[in-house]
Parts: C-alpha cells; sequence; structure tokens
C-alpha cells in the first residue's frame, strides 16, 4: 500500500512540476510579448512620445558601439602582443574624474603582461609608437592629486571651472558650463556666490558632485547662446 501511495505520489509531483514549468514558460512567453509590443509602441505612437524613444534607443546604439570598439582594440592588442618575442616597457594609466596619473610597471614579457591583466580585467592594453606598453583603467573617483588642491570656480568667462589650486593662478582642469550669473546673484545666497568666486575646495567625488549638482541649476541654454550669436 505505501509503495503503491509513493508511486502516486511521484506522478502527481511529477505532473505538478510540469504544470508549473508550462506556466512560468507561458508568463515569460508574455512578459516578453509586452515588452516588445511596448518598444513598438514607444516607437511608433504618438509624436510627443516618439523623440524620448528614439533618443534612448540611439543612446544605448552608441554605447553599443563604443563597446564593440573596444573589445576589437582589445583584440587587437592582444594579437600584437602574442607577436611580441621581447620584454617591453610597460605603464599604468589611471584616468581619474578629475586628474591622471601613470606610473612604470617596469619591463614585461607577455606573460607578464598577461598576468597582470588577468588580475585587473578592467584594463585596457595599447601599444604606443615606441612600442611601450599602456595599461589603461578609469577610476570614478577625484585623483590624489585633486584632493589636496582642486578648486571649483567661475572663470573670466562665467563658466564653472575646476582648477589645479586657488583660481587666481588659472590652472584649468576642466571647464563645465556657462554660468547664468544674473539669475544665481539673483537666486542664491550672497555668500554662496563670494564662495564660488573665490573658489570652493574640492576633497572627494562627494563634494565635486554637490557642487556640479547645485550649479547645474543655473548653466545657461546653450541654444540661448546660438540665438544671441545669430538673431
Amino acid at each position: 500500500m505505501k509503495k503503491l501511495f509513493k508511486k502516486r505520489w511521484r506522478r502527481w509531483r511529477r505532473a505538478i512540476w510540469t504544470c508549473v514549468i508550462l506556466l512560468l514558460a507561458g508568463v515569460a512567453i508574455w512578459s516578453g510579448q509586452s515588452m516588445k509590443e511596448q518598444m513598438k509602441h514607444l516607437l511608433t505612437g504618438p509624436t510627443d512620445k516618439r523623440p524620448l524613444a528614439v533618443e534612448t534607443m540611439n543612446y544605448l546604439q552608441i554605447e553599443e558601439d563604443k563597446e564593440e570598439d573596444r573589445i576589437q582594440q582589445q583584440r587587437a592588442f592582444m594579437q600584437q602582443l602574442n607577436k611580441s618575442k621581447t620584454k617591453k616597457n610597460v605603464h599604468l594609466r589611471t584616468s581619474y574624474v578629475c586628474g591622471v596619473e601613470e606610473q612604470d610597471m617596469g619591463r614585461l614579457s607577455a606573460d607578464g603582461v598577461y598576468e597582470l591583466m588577468n588580475r585587473n580585467p578592467l584594463w585596457q592594453g595599447r601599444f604606443d609608437d615606441h612600442g611601450d606598453v599602456w595599461l589603461e583603467q578609469t577610476v570614478s573617483d577625484l585623483s590624489p592629486a585633486c584632493k589636496r588642491q582642486a578648486y571649483m570656480s567661475v572663470d573670466m568667462q562665467g563658466n564653472l571651472t575646476l582648477f589645479d589650486g586657488p583660481p587666481e593662478e588659472e590652472k584649468v582642469l576642466r571647464t563645465f558650463f556657462q554660468l547664468d550669473v544674473g539669475s544665481m546673484e539673483s537666486s542664491l545666497p550672497q555668500d554662496v556666490v563670494k564662495q564660488l568666486e573665490e573658489g570652493i575646495r574640492i576633497q572627494d567625488i562627494e563634494e565635486y558632485n554637490s557642487v556640479l549638482s547645485t550649479f547645474s541649476d543655473y548653466a545657461r541654454d546653450m541654444s540661448e547662446n546660438v540665438m544671441k550669436r545669430n538673431p
């Protein structure tokens, strides 16, 4: 009796799992169709909805093309490295949100370069005109040098600018956008505007993003500048 019950239970259990799998598959298929229909609606729907969808699709295509180019460049680098029979001078270049640092890694064989890249899979490799190997990485942070001496202020043209050192030294690291100074002065407290003019010390990525976010509200519209130049 117990054996008969176990056999029936195994059959029921298989039947239950079969139903569950079929149900999940049906949901997945329905979801896929729904997504496709939604995307089609975005691209072919009302005119006021279309530009955003098209812009998003174009952005995704650009990012996909960039990734494809990166893969092709990396493949070409690996092929050239495979042909190398001698040790190469190897350098590491780190690009930060603010600042760039370069480090000499010594002379390495192809196997040595492979070992480095295996330990750091996000590094990109290239050969320069002298046959040296450059390994490159991008870090979403400020470089140590920027953390020590970067300032955010306004240049002579009214652009929000990142300076290497106090603004009066005019060592520009990066220019962001032109400010609507009149609107900014009428909206923000006077001490905040004065602080920007004298230079806001930037010591970490959070402060960097905070200052950018605050003053981006007063970025002058580029189309406005075009209209002024072309009345």
